[in-house]
């Protein structure tokens, strides 16, 4: 009965240090320097502050990190920890940008003194990604290494949507009188939409150089899927538009791009950045 006590007890033993996952650590004033129950976090992509900082040293505008701890997608960092072991962790970024160029033509083409028109080129793009998952941590001190798993969702893209105003119109006095260039020109050109889903497995590690402030590295290892819906491109001309047509006159044509999709599975770093999180 001894023994069955004693071998109960070593198992309940074993089982509370495989718990004990993570160990918390205050410093020599007090305060809890690791992430505690309830905790909220933030972060971002720290590679621009080593790059501004390696510059500041050696007066060098070129300094990079190495492209593997670089993340693509700009995005927000955001964690809610359950307990000391575990974290609810999210990812966004939502991004729009838009841009306009003004062209200048010389349209005299008999005197010295030139005579300009202006057309405008314009563009824009708009897209949003979302991340979401769970972590598990490990650790005695100050350093701790964490792993876990999470999805991400791709809508939209970067590809630009582009614009094009002309100041002459295409008609028959611009174009063999007032030297209008060509007789075609495009109007507009529209991406197809973008839908992204990928999940993957992810490990790092995190260490807190001040209470509840660290620095981060992780890898993962996943599967993606993209699809991009077909695209469109508006073309004026000046010609015959119909094969029985006798005059010239403007018509539009409209040119649509086909569609696309990929399936990957493949380590990342897409995640790989170096990131700065706050804990609160």
């Amino acid at each position: 009965m001894k023994r069955k006590a004693l071998f109960v007890a070593a198992l309940v033993g074993l089982g509370s240090v495989a718990n004990a996952q993570t160990t918390q650590v205050t410093n020599d004033k007090g305060f809890v320097v690791t992430p505690e129950a309830g905790d909220w976090a933030i972060g971002f992509n720290a590679s621009p502050l080593f790059n501004y900082v390696g510059n500041a040293f050696n007066g060098s505008t070129g300094n990079s990190m190495n492209t593997a701890f670089v993340n693509g997608n700009n995005a927000i960092y955001g964690k809610m920890f359950k307990d000391e072991n575990t974290a609810y962790r999210g990812s966004l970024r939502i991004m729009y940008g838009s841009g306009s160029q003004s062209v200048l033509t010389d349209t005299n083409t008999t005197g010295t003194s030139p005579e300009y028109i202006t057309d405008v080129v314009k563009q824009s793009g708009a897209g949003i990604v979302l991340g979401g998952g769970i972590e598990k941590r490990r650790g005695h001190g100050k350093l701790q290494g964490y792993y876990g798993g999470e999805a991400l969702i791709t809508l939209g893209g970067t590809a630009a949507n582009m614009k094009y105003e002309y100041e002459l119109e295409m008609n028959e006095a611009n174009v063999e009188t007032n030297g209008l260039v060509g007789t075609s020109r495009t109007l507009s050109s529209k991406a197809g939409s973008t839908f992204g889903f990928g999940v993957r497995g992810f490990i790092g590690a995190e260490y807190f150089f001040a209470p509840k402030i660290s620095i981060a590295a992780e890898y993962g290892w996943g599967l993606s899927f993209t699809s991009t819906g077909g695209g469109e491109t508006v073309v004026e001309n000046w010609g015959l538009a119909e094969p029985t047509a006798t005059t010239n006159s403007r018509y539009e044509v409209t040119t649509m791009t086909g569609k696309s999709g990929s399936f990957g599975v493949d380590t990342d770093n897409l995640g790989g950045a170096i990131r700065l999180m706050f804990h609160f």
